[in-house]
């Protein structure tokens, strides 16, 4: 399946790129930035804003603050995490305070979860 993004969605996302929460700025600036392979932040995939992107591994990092823990919310994630693996990708989810309270660790699980993906397509290279 193609990925293909609404226009109107990319004006949102670069509103919520200079206005990024603790969290995502902490990820960002002290993690992915500099990551390889590399990560986009808020990227328009379908008719959705991801916090993260690695199209290499077809990988999106979701952080969700405590919005995310209403029922409603929880449903809108569900479905929007079906799409974007009827994508093709890869959806992790981190709730902020597992950044606030565990960085190193959240980062050492995007990278095993990064290494396990392109691991796996070079080995279904072979």
């Amino acid at each position: 399946m193609s990925r293909k993004y609404n226009r109107k969605n990319i004006i949102l996302a670069k509103n919520l790129r200079k206005n990024a929460t603790k969290q995502e700025k902490h990820l960002w600036y002290d993690f992915l930035s500099t990551y390889n392979p590399p990560f986009q932040r808020q990227k328009a995939i379908d008719n959705f804003i991801v916090d993260f992107y690695c199209d290499k591994a077809c990988l999106i990092i979701e952080l969700d603050g405590s919005q995310h823990d209403t029922f409603q919310k929880n449903q809108e994630d569900i479905f929007r995490t079906d799409v974007l693996q009827k994508y093709g990708m890869n959806v992790i989810r981190f709730d902020n305070a597992c950044v606030d309270r565990n960085f190193k660790g959240v980062c050492e699980y995007i990278d095993q979860v990064v290494k396990q993906i392109l691991g796996s397509e070079n080995s279904n290279r072979k």
